[in-house]
């Protein structure tokens, strides 16, 4: 057995016997273990940011891409935002140990459920250093040990986040080993937490679709897969034009390099003539390059300032991760509802109409984690949802879907109070 497997070994053994204790941490203890995380990473700003620098530099000299060195980049804004989110956790309702769904049968047996913790949770991600910290303040809050395994282009970042992380919660009460981070970087080692089913008992994958499709195959626990959005947004013939401007280009460039951001703009075709101009103005003083059908080249042609090329068939059902756009002009709700049926990732969709009809519609047969009308794709987030933070956003049905907090952290139990209750 090599070094870096004794690493996992021993840090996912350690991570088990933690998880018993964490379980029924008292709530005050747990919420000042994330308020002192809180104020560390604010107090260590200026650590995180030097190794934030490293793995830059080397991301840059790597030939990263534009999208992964945003999700890369920490920033003393961003830092800021990820303690906000910490305190934000620290103030929700601790949901470990809740009862609900109490009833008394005729036999008089009273039937329940109680929430409590999943037990000890892989993580496997790529590029963000924002998830080390969110998903240890997610399960730390939510009772359960976690093992962190990011990627090497964010190794000095994640590994000064994680040491910051356990210095503070154990310092506040948290059982040692609640918290694990894997230092090597060794590829191989995925694999072999992937096989370690009698210690982990959840795994969440973030990252590309290569890694999260190697996570599904090859894990022999439970699973939840998502973060790969292709997200559309539909402009009804009865839409508001400025609403509908206003969204869809929030949805575009707001961030392009995140799962949430627009990739495909639906148009019906009774508006593209008065809303496409609008909204290519607007795309092109931020330089959003416009992949457009017949249709819509047809409605641009004399608007010689913005970028539109053909569409071709690779563009529908293709998260651009970048100020690019798919454009296609529909004939109906139901050819919209059709096209994102056939090229949607389940992960977040809109409409922007003034038909409450169509609006309708749209909510109830988008088979989709995160369904908007009138809104932009942008807030599909843990924070922006009230959730504090997230540890990925669903795009499965079981057990969670959409952005995961607290509650889709936790499982429950049955309980049974009886008074000497035999059955017949």
């Amino acid at each position: 057995m090599n070094t870096s497997t004794n690493e996992v070994e021993a840090k996912t053994r350690a991570a088990k016997a933690a998880s018993k204790k964490l379980a029924y941490l008292p709530t005050d203890i747990k919420n000042r273990a994330l308020l002192a995380i809180a104020e560390a990473l604010i107090a260590n700003e200026k650590d995180i940011l030097a190794a934030n620098r490293l793995d830059y530099a080397e991301g840059e000299k790597s030939g990263m891409g534009t999208a992964m060195l945003d999700r890369l980049l920490l920033t003393s804004e961003r830092i800021h935002a990820i303690s906000s989110d910490a305190q934000t956790v620290a103030a929700l309702p601790d949901p470990v140990g809740e009862t609900f769904e109490m009833r008394t049968l005729p036999n008089g047996l009273q039937v329940g459920k109680r929430r409590v913790p999943l037990g000890v949770i892989g993580a496997i991600y790529e590029s963000r250093p924002n998830v080390t910290v969110d998903i240890s303040v997610l399960c730390l809050k939510s009772g359960n040990a976690v093992i962190l395994r990011g990627g090497k282009e964010a190794i000095h970042s994640n590994s000064t986040l994680a040491r910051v992380i356990q210095n503070a919660s154990y310092q506040a009460g948290v059982p040692e080993g609640a918290v694990q981070f894997i230092e090597s970087t060794d590829r191989a080692l995925v694999a072999q937490m992937l096989r370690m089913r009698d210690a982990i008992d959840l795994v969440i994958p973030r990252g590309g679709a290569e890694l999260i499709n190697y996570v599904a195959q090859n894990a022999a626990m439970p699973v939840i897969t998502g973060g790969i959005g292709v997200c559309h947004t539909y402009i009804d013939r009865s839409a508001d034009l400025d609403k509908a401007v206003a969204i869809a280009h929030n949805a575009k460039v707001q961030r392009p390099t995140v799962c949430n951001a627009l990739d495909t703009l639906l148009v019906h075709s009774e508006i593209a003539d008065s809303y496409l101009p609008k909204i290519a103005a607007e795309w092109g003083k931020a330089g959003v390059e416009m992949h457009c059908d017949q249709r819509a080249q047809e409605c641009l042609q004399h608007l010689p300032s913005v970028t539109v090329v053909p569409a071709t068939e690779q563009d529908w059902g293709k998260e651009f991760l970048a100020l690019v756009a798919a454009i296609r002009v529909v004939d109906s709700l139901d050819e919209a509802l059709e096209h994102i049926e056939r090229h949607g990732s389940g992960h977040s969709e809109a409409i922007v109409t003034e038909d409450y009809t169509a609006a309708m519609r749209f909510l109830n047969e988008v088979d989709a984690a995160c369904v908007y009308t009138n809104a932009s794709t942008r807030f599909t987030d843990g924070g922006q949802f009230g959730l504090g933070a997230e540890v990925g956003i669903s795009t499965q049905k079981l057990h969670a879907r959409g952005p995961l907090g607290l509650r889709e952290l936790t499982t429950y139990k049955w309980i049974v109070l009886g008074n000497g209750h035999i059955r017949p």
